[in-house]
């Protein structure tokens, strides 16, 4: 009776140390893995990435020209201060023009809104800027294209752009140096169909050379008309290169056909005349052959024809 309860009391006091000696491993192992944490957090890394060059400068009065859209920034601190800053870029980059006049200025590129344990570095610590006044003009919309790509025989209408004027801002110099704003359509190479594309504007001086400014809107809806008139004609036969001892009598299968092309084009054909070659023609046969097309005809209809070709001893 002894021993048995000598071995319940060696139990319960066994298992009572195992008890301790587990609640002081993890207790040891929370306690290792919060300090790695802290370390993680306060160890000091580096991450570089660009940010927008934002300028303070008073836009209704002034066009400030020469700056890069970017700066490469190199941020170094704490690591959960750097990726924070990093990935949320709540932080400025930019250069101060408020106290500036006309002219050109080199600017130091100023950051703010980091915290105080996060030091910054800039790929360049200032910008040449060129400030001059604010000019705004309406200006019409002109369109240009390449008639060469459009199909032979289709007529070209008149293009239309919408808007047809646009707003040109810039600096004074650049917006009174404008000659016109064009839109460029680039046509597809044997267009049969009518074009129509959104295309970027651009303003252009007097020598052809592109201006540093902006149109609003930057697009336009440009449409370029391609039509082609049709016209039925009489076909005729013309024989050509026969043997003198020989008779011919020509028939073609069709008497008219269609011709399909510019209407200037058009309205100067009458009929439609079919060179036969009998060069090689001895007896009576039907041969097809391709039809002429006329300058300014985009197509034929029918493209070929059958000629009944007879043939006899002339009596001579």
């Amino acid at each position: 009776m002894h021993k048995l309860i000598e071995q319940k009391w060696f139990y319960k006091l066994f298992s009572l140390l195992l008890a301790i000696v587990l609640v002081a491993f993890v207790d040891n192992t929370q306690v290792n893995t919060n300090n790695q944490t802290k370390v993680q957090e306060t160890a000091s890394t580096e991450q570089s990435l660009k940010m927008a060059l934002q300028v303070s400068v008073d836009t209704d009065k002034y066009y400030v020209t020469g700056y890069p859209s970017k700066v490469k920034v190199t941020l170094e601190g704490p690591n959960a201060l750097v990726t924070s800053a990093v990935n949320t870029q709540n932080f400025r980059v930019y250069i101060d023009l408020s106290k500036l006049g006309v002219g050109s200025h080199q600017v130091l590129i100023k950051v703010s809104g980091l915290p105080s344990q996060v030091s910054c570095k800039l790929s360049q610590k200032s910008v040449k800027v060129n400030i001059q006044k604010r000019k705004s003009r309406t200006l019409p919309v002109q369109i240009g294209y390449n008639k060469n790509a459009v199909a032979q025989g289709y007529d070209i209408g008149t293009p239309t752009v919408s808007p047809e004027t646009v707003e040109v801002t810039g600096a004074q110099s650049e917006v009174k140096a404008i000659d016109h704003v064009q839109a460029q359509l680039v046509v597809p190479n044997g267009s049969t169909e009518t074009v129509r594309r959104n295309v970027l504007l651009a303003a252009y001086d007097a020598k052809g050379h592109q201006l540093n400014v902006v149109i609003s809107p930057a697009t336009a809806r440009v449409t370029l008309p391609l039509s082609v008139s049709k016209k039925t004609v009489k076909l005729k036969l013309n024989a050509s290169h026969g043997s003198s001892k020989k008779v011919y009598s020509l028939t073609a299968k069709e008497e008219k056909v269609t011709l399909y092309g510019q209407k200037e084009a058009l309205k100067k054909i009458s009929s439609l005349t079919l060179d036969v070659d009998l060069t090689d023609i001895k007896s009576s046969v039907t041969k097809s052959f391709r039809l002429p097309v006329p300058s300014g005809v985009a197509w034929i209809s029918p493209g070929s024809v059958d000629v009944q070709i007879e043939v006899s001893d002339s009596n001579n």
